[in-house]
Formats: structure tokens, C-alpha cells, sequence
């Protein structure tokens, strides 16, 4: 538990805050539509549905001022990038961005559910209160509006009248409906299954924010939540003439009250974030519109392309990723991709594995299927976005960093590894990563055959240098077949390994995570040591596990940093 707090601090501290400034902005708000004067009338009808309408529909404004902002790449980029504002713990979180976003999401569910269903008990009290069978002073509240010189507090102005056709004829209404249907189609898309299985759906239903947006600005344009209005409060004393709601159009002292709706304020909470997400469109707009030269196109089996690219002033970090589109294939669709290659070579580069429809088109665009277009003019036109920031690019942060690969997972510990060579290279560079553990799970054999003949450079090189102790790797083959397995026990007494060709020789099966931890634990001790990984959620939850469990209680010892590519 205390290794948990160590870790995680500064993240619950964030959460409670987020959570502490729902809950005052809720209670502080319930309590001024429960306790003010000028809607005391409108309590009389709706009761304290009305409260818990408002208390929500604030909390709804504050998260969806919100919901933008970890979204906003640019933004957070820049903020990783000034080291002065961003240190240590505080960077880590820019690294949970979008489990932030989520929060914040549910936050918006669970507001929006409470504003709807009480605005549903508000539209059937105002119904009853305006029947025939309704009477006292709920039945005058209602009839109020009806001779000249009135204005009304309940909004369904006809005995007979249908809730749901007032509910639809309404500017509240049917902005309402179509706010509701927006967060429906979002929330039900963006589980991991959906994503999963078809990005696609899940990008374009996303996009329904900006429908969802504009509805929830003009929302309140239709003023349906109405209160007495200041002048009539001085007129028309509440707590007299309440109880002599018979004579107000007789007694001087108890005129007709009058009514007039809230002024909406939706849109004051949001446009800030509106704007610095536009501002976010329009510099992918302008990056769109930048050239990019694609140098050469590989494929690799296992249905892996790899593509390398120029672009003019393109500046990257190791661990770094980009957005790309292909105009061929979808004009509105950017998808995020590692990069592959080290800031110091003159080109850039990302590897796609065929696994959707987009990347699958993508592939085939490219020739992935080994009949690769011979005409460099022939090739689809690309569109890159980026570089952003991730996890990742904290690696030479630390003295010890642990790097752990999941399949295709592998893609941004390449333009790592490739770094960690450059820098080794240049003897004026001392930098402050000293020793690498590199952890490769994969289930296909033919799927190292790419990210092999990188480890066989850097093994070959830093032999060469002197400077194999920086650098110590783990490769696991989780899936084989007979024949195989035969072939790898033929061989197995080689110098090389018979599946990769490298001096250290391949495991099979899965890694022992806790004997492995703990003998890194016990080769650094009193280190602060970098978990990164990238990989399915299944194995992201061992090792975070891992990391709370062999990092030690005292300030002093061993700590283990977890950090987990997201974007």
C-alpha cells in the first residue's frame, strides 16, 4: 500500500480534486436553487426536481469545459516540452491523459442521466399542475400568462396539452433529444470492443461531439427554467402573498407576479476549450497541406508495411508518434502511429500492421502484399500530423529503464534503441540512462524477423564499443508449432539463436514477471527505475502490479515508474 502511494499520489490527489470540485459545485448549487427567493414559485410546481436539474446541468457544463482539454495533442506536447513546468511526477500525468478523459466522460454520463431524468419529473409536474383536476396555488401558478400583461412560469399552456409534443416543440427539447442521442451513440462506441473490432465506428460516432457541442450551447436558449424577476420580488412579497394567491389580481399589496427565464450559460463554459480545440484543427489543417515524400516502402511478414518518409522541418524525439491520413482511402480519418526511426537519420518512419479496414487498405495501397507499386508516383499521397508527445520519450529520463514489448507493440522501442546507439556513438554524450532491459513477447515467429536484424546491429555495435553492458535483452516465443519445436531443438547448441541469429538465445513461453523484477530490483538497488510498455491491457495490469509490488517502501530503496503508451 505505501509502494502505492508513492507511485500514485499525485494522480488520486487530482482525481479528489476533480471529484471535490463536482461535488462543491453540485451541493453549493442545489442549495441556491433549494433556498433562493425568485424561484420559490417554481418550487411550488416542481419541487426539488428543479434543484437536482440545475445542480447537475452545472456539473454537466464544468466536464464538458473539460472533455477537450486532454485531447488537445499540441497542448500537452507543449507542456511535456517545457521541462520547467513539467518535471517528475507531474509529467507522468500527461501520460494518463486520455484515462482522464474518460473520467471526465463519466462524469458527463452520469450528470446528464440525473438532468434528464428530473427534467423528465419536472415536464410531467408541470403537466399536472396544469390539468383540471390540479388546484391551489400550483393550478394559479399555472394559469398565470393567460390575460394580458402576464408573463407565465409554467410552460405547457393548455389543459389538454401532450408533454412529449411540448417536450418536442421546445428549442430545450429538442436540443435535449439531440444531445442525448449524441452522448448515447459516443459512450456506447467507445468501449474496448468497438475499438477493438472497428476504429472506424468509433471514430466517426466521436465525432459526433461537435453536434453535441453546438445542442448543448444553445440549450438554454429556450429559457424554460423560470424564476420571479427582481422587480417583482420587490413588489410582491413571497412569504405574504403565497397565502393569498386568490387576491392578486385585487389586493394592491400582492400584484401578479412576474416571470423570466434564466439566461443560459452553457456556452460561457465551453468556448474556451472549443476554441483552443479549433485552434488544434486548423494546425492539423496547416499540416495537412505539407508535403511529404515517401523515400521507400518495405514489407515484412506477418503482414507488417513500413514506410519511410521526409518532410520539411519535421523534428521528432525518440518514443515520439504522429497522425496519419490517406486522403485515397478516408479524407477525414488521421490514425496514430510510433514512429520507428532515431531524430538522428534524415528520414522518418512508422511500421502499420494490417488489422482494420483502414490499415488493411493502407497495406494494400502499398503493395504490402508483396507486389509493391514499382513508381514512386504511383504511391498514395500521406498526410502527417505530429510529432506528439507519449510515455515513451521518457526513457533517458532515468538511470534504469525496463522496456517491455507485446507484438507489434514493439514499433516505438525501435526509434528507442535506435537513439541509444546514436548516443552511444558520440563520446561527448553522457547520458543519463546507463543500462536497458528489453522484454520482447511475441506469439509468431516470423514477426522478429524484422525488429531482428535491428537487435543483431546494436548487439554487433556495441560489442565493437565495448558497451554490451548497456544493454541487455529478453526475447520470448509464446506460440510455435511441431515441426518448430523440432527445428529449434536441432540447433539449439549454435553460438547464434536458430529463430532470431542473435548471440542471445530465444525463451520460450512467458516471462516469470516476478523473478524478473526482482532481480532487477536487486542489480539497482536505491535506483528509480522506468517500467515502459506498450502492449495489451491484460499484461499492463501484471506489470503495474509488478512495479507496486517490488518497489520498496523506504524513499531510500528501489522504485518502480510505470509508464504505458496511450494515444
Amino acid at each position: 500500500m505505501g509502494c502505492w502511494i508513492l507511485n500514485e499520489s499525485l494522480s488520486v490527489m487530482l482525481v479528489f480534486s476533480w471529484l471535490g470540485v463536482n461535488v462543491y459545485l453540485f451541493i453549493d448549487t442545489f442549495c441556491w436553487y433549494e433556498e433562493e427567493e425568485s424561484f420559490f414559485y417554481t418550487r411550488v410546481i416542481l419541487g426539488s426536481t428543479l434543484a437536482w436539474a440545475r445542480a447537475s446541468a452545472v456539473c454537466l457544463n464544468f466536464n464538458c469545459m473539460l472533455i477537450l482539454i486532454p485531447v488537445s495533442r499540441n497542448l500537452i506536447s507543449f507542456i511535456r516540452g517545457s521541462t520547467i513546468c513539467c518535471r517528475g511526477p507531474w509529467r507522468r500525468q500527461l501520460d494518463k491523459n486520455l484515462k482522464f478523459h474518460k473520467l471526465v466522460a463519466y462524469g458527463i454520463a452520469i450528470n446528464a442521466t440525473i438532468h434528464i431524468v428530473a427534467h423528465l419529473c419536472n415536464l410531467e409536474r408541470y403537466h399536472l399542475s396544469r390539468s383540471a383536476e390540479a388546484e391551489g396555488l400550483p393550478a394559479a401558478l399555472s394559469e398565470l400568462g393567460d390575460a394580458p400583461n402576464e408573463s407565465y412560469l409554467n410552460p405547457i399552456r393548455t389543459v389538454h396539452a401532450n408533454p412529449t409534443t411540448e417536450l418536442l416543440t421546445t428549442i430545450a427539447g429538442i436540443t435535449g433529444l439531440v444531445i442525448s442521442l449524441a452522448l448515447i451513440l459516443i459512450v456506447t462506441s467507445s468501449t474496448e470492443f468497438i475499438r477493438q473490432t472497428s476504429y472506424e465506428l468509433f471514430w466517426y460516432t466521436h465525432h459526433i461531439f461537435i453536434i453535441f457541442f453546438i445542442s448543448l450551447a444553445i440549450h438554454g436558449a429556450g429559457r424554460m427554467v423560470r424564476g420571479q424577476t427582481p422587480e417583482s420580488l420587490l413588489l410582491h412579497n413571497v412569504t405574504f402573498c403565497r397565502d393569498h394567491y386568490a387576491e392578486w389580481k385585487a389586493a394592491a399589496q400582492c400584484p401578479v407576479p412576474q416571470f423570466s427565464g434564466k439566461e443560459p450559460s452553457a456556452w460561457k463554459w465551453v468556448l474556451g476549450p472549443v476554441v483552443l480545440y479549433a485552434c488544434e484543427r486548423m494546425i492539423r489543417f496547416w499540416r495537412f497541406q505539407q508535403e511529404v515524400v515517401i523515400t521507400k516502402v518495405v514489407s515484412h511478414p506477418s503482414g507488417v508495411l513500413e514506410l519511410h518518409m521526409r518532410k520539411r522541418g519535421f523534428a521528432m524525439a525518440p518514443g515520439q508518434y504522429v497522425l496519419i491520413q490517406c486522403p485515397a482511402i478516408s479524407s477525414l480519418q488521421w490514425h496514430p502511429f510510433t514512429l520507428t526511426s532515431a531524430p538522428q537519420e534524415d528520414f522518418f518512419s512508422v511500421h502499420v500492421r494490417a488489422t482494420g479496414d483502414w490499415t488493411r487498405a493502407l497495406c494494400e495501397a502499398f503493395g504490402a502484399d508483396g507486389q509493391a507499386p514499382e513508381a514512386s508516383r504511383s504511391r498514395p499521397r500521406l498526410a502527417v500530423d505530429g510529432p506528439f508527445g507519449a510515455a515513451l520519450t521518457d526513457v533517458f529520463h532515468y538511470p534504469v529503464s525496463v522496456c517491455i514489448a507485446a507484438g507489434i507493440g514493439v514499433t516505438p522501442f525501435a526509434a528507442l534503441l535506435k537513439s541509444l546507439w546514436y548516443k552511444c556513438r558520440e563520446p561527448q554524450t553522457q547520458p543519463k540512462l546507463n543500462k536497458v532491459y528489453f522484454y520482447w513477447i511475441c506469439r509468431d515467429p516470423s514477426a522478429f524477423e524484422w525488429f531482428a536484424d535491428l537487435l543483431l546491429s546494436l548487439e554487433t555495435r556495441m560489442s565493437e564499443q565495448g558497451k554490451t553492458h548497456l544493454l541487455s535483452y529478453h526475447i520470448f516465443l509464446t506460440g510455435w508449432d511441431e515441426n518448430q519445436a523440432i527445428h529449434i531443438a536441432l540447433h539449439w547448441d549454435e553460438t547464434t539463436d536458430v529463430i532470431t541469429g542473435l548471440k542471445q538465445k530465444t525463451f520460450f513461453g512467458r516471462p516469470n514477471w516476478s523473478n524478473e523484477f526482482r532481480q532487477i530490483a536487486y542489480n539497482h538497488p536505491s535506483s528509480s527505475i522506468g517500467v515502459f510498455f506498450c502492449g495489451p491491457k491484460g499484461l499492463s495490469q501484471t506489470l503495474r502490479r509488478m512495479c507496486r509490488l517490488h518497489s520498496s517502501a523506504d524513499p531510500r530503496g528501489v522504485h518502480f515508474y510505470y509508464n504505458k503508451e496511450s494515444f
